[in-house]
């Protein structure tokens, strides 16, 4: 039975991605309830209530269990354990604790990935100097070292060229669980976001093409410039991965664009994903909206593609909190500004993003990148 509006979605986790959806929910009706430890969260800022407890508190999963009448959560670093025991309270939970488990780890996920026919880099496991040893000779060079778990934006990951960096990189790690993953020469980097519904329908957004500095995402192209066969294989390579993990909710797919125009699955985000913030603003049904429906029971919305968008991450470089020059941005009558409600900026934090919309995605791409030189912190 569907979840109407009206009624009070939980989510575990008060990030701007909660942020996000909780004023996607707000806007359909829905009431929003969030448990998460910080103050002042972005997403506490917008829900309705807001349990200030950590993320495996049982009195806090139970009080948020009881106050709603679905459930989702925001990012896969929380514990498994503590969706499992909101499944326990009876109150729907999507995704479930079985593809949270897959996706927060990365040796489960590579071995899902493999599992499914779908083409991934050499990977092995690594619990021990043994391991180490014999993976290094496996898997080859030039290679990342990764913790299995709790990594993102490329923290939890050393690259690696020799055996001796190996050695010291695995020292560093301190006998954390490990993965050791070949480096894939790629030509670019994709991200499709879908959607699964709980009767298993599936709708997928255009391919995006992404571009990282630092590691950390700062341009979204929608849709990629790559071929119709590309996209299409990378929606399958999702429809893939949603049937495999049974998930009911928006995620992700990164994938990496080979020389010889095949694609390799980087990595799977079980919730909405940075890459795909231009729905708001390009797509008629976002994918903030399409997880709403998806967790409460509702037919999934269109995808399509309005307008082709550009999507620039605002990061915090640690020289001020205060962004300089939206003035200016906002006098281009196609951007939308989406600030997170954070009150400091260090370096590397992600404080907000704006979208480009245009008539190409060339277009789009040119003057993102012009209206990026507009801002600063200061």
């Amino acid at each position: 039975m569907a979840v109407l509006p009206g009624a009070t979605i939980g989510i575990l986790g008060g990030g701007q991605l909660g942020r996000m959806f909780a004023l996607a929910a707000k806007r359909m009706g829905y009431r929003v309830a969030v448990l998460e430890p910080s103050a002042d969260s972005p997403c506490g800022q917008v829900a309705d209530i807001v349990i200030q407890k950590p993320y495996a508190d049982q009195s806090g999963l139970k009080e948020l269990a009881s106050v709603s009448a679905a459930l989702t959560y925001e990012f896969e670093n929380v514990d498994a354990i503590a969706v499992e025991f909101l499944e326990a309270q009876k109150t729907p939970v999507h995704p479930s604790s079985k593809a949270l488990r897959i996706t927060q780890d990365r040796i489960l996920e590579k071995v899902f990935v493999r599992d499914c026919g779908i083409p991934v880099t050499p990977f092995a496991p690594i619990r021990s100097a043994q391991e180490l040893e014999a993976a290094m000779a496996q898997v080859g060079f030039p290679s990342f070292l990764k913790t299995s778990r709790g990594g993102y934006d490329g923290k939890g990951q050393i690259r690696v060229e020799n055996v001796e960096e190996g050695r010291k990189a695995f020292a560093e790690f301190s006998g954390r669980e490990l993965i050791l993953e070949r480096l894939v020469p790629f030509v670019k980097e994709i991200s499709v976001v879908a959607c699964r519904g709980s009767d298993g329908a599936f709708a997928s957004y255009l391919p995006s093409e992404n571009m990282h500095v630092r590691n950390i995402l700062d341009l979204a192209i929608l849709p990629a410039r790559v071929s119709e066969s590309t996209a299409q294989a990378a929606k399958e390579i999702a429809r893939k991965v949603a049937e495999g993990l049974s998930i009911v909710g928006t995620f992700c797919v990164e994938l990496f664009e080979v020389a010889d125009g095949s694609l390799m699955l980087n990595e799977i985000a079980p919730r909405p994903h940075n890459s795909g913030h231009s729905t708001i603003d390009a797509c008629l049904c976002s994918q903030f909206e399409q997880q709403v429906r998806a967790v409460c029971g509702l037919p999934l919305g269109s995808t399509e593609l309005l307008r082709c968008a550009a999507m620039i991450n605002l990061v915090g470089t640690g020289e001020g909190d205060q962004l300089d020059g939206v003035e200016e941005l906002l006098r281009d009558p196609d951007v939308s500004l989406h600030l997170y409600g954070k009150t400091h900026a260090p370096k590397g934090r992600k404080m907000g993003h704006f979208t480009v919309l245009a008539n190409t995605p060339d277009e789009a791409e040119k003057r993102a990148r012009e209206l990026q030189k507009l801002l600063r912190w200061k």
